[in-house]
């Protein structure tokens, strides 16, 4: 259930088809932890590639690009844009594809944690989606994607907080 005070991207059926897609996702969730244990989660780069399941990534760093093996979805590169704990981490990829990073449109992915007087609100702002294949099916489709699937790694990021920081449900 969507929270009032929360941004959110309106649904895609929303969006006049004129405007092909938009060119950004957010999406934000309440979190019962503290910031830092948050940050923690979100700063790993690429801690978002999975199928709504955490799985540990093996993650090289030369200190503006990360290796990602994740073990069932491969091998990804990610840009390491910004870090600025316990608030703000900044990464860009391919938007979904495998493979490096040099001379292929991306997408921005900024988290952005704010306190609350309960927790945290995490809030997803993935931008880019105008830039990425030439094929405006394919654009809708990988923004659809996309947009579903920042619900579910935000729900992944919740559970993973909690868990981190003793919580149980």
């Amino acid at each position: 259930m969507a929270d009032p005070d929360i941004p959110q991207t309106p649904d895609s059926a929303d969006v006049p088809d004129a405007l092909d897609v938009p060119d950004e996702i957010i999406r934000s969730i309440r979190i019962a932890a503290d910031a830092q244990t948050v940050f923690d989660i979100v700063s790993e780069p690429g801690w978002f590639i999975n199928d709504g399941e955490y799985r540990e990534h093996q993650v090289a760093s030369d200190g503006a690009t990360a290796r990602v093996m994740d073990p069932v979805l491969g091998e990804f590169e990610v840009g390491i844009v910004a870090l600025e704990p316990p608030h703000r981490a900044v990464f860009c990829w391919l938007g979904g594809d495998a493979g490096p990073l040099a001379d292929a449109p991306r997408t921005t992915v900024t988290f952005t944690i704010e306190p609350r007087e309960d927790g945290v609100v995490l809030t997803v702002h993935e931008t880019g989606f105008a830039s990425l294949d030439a094929d405006a099916v394919a654009r809708r489709r990988r923004f659809e994607e996309h947009s579903a699937g920042w619900v579910e790694e935000l729900a992944v990021a919740r559970t993973q907080s909690l868990a981190r920081a003793g919580h149980r449900g």
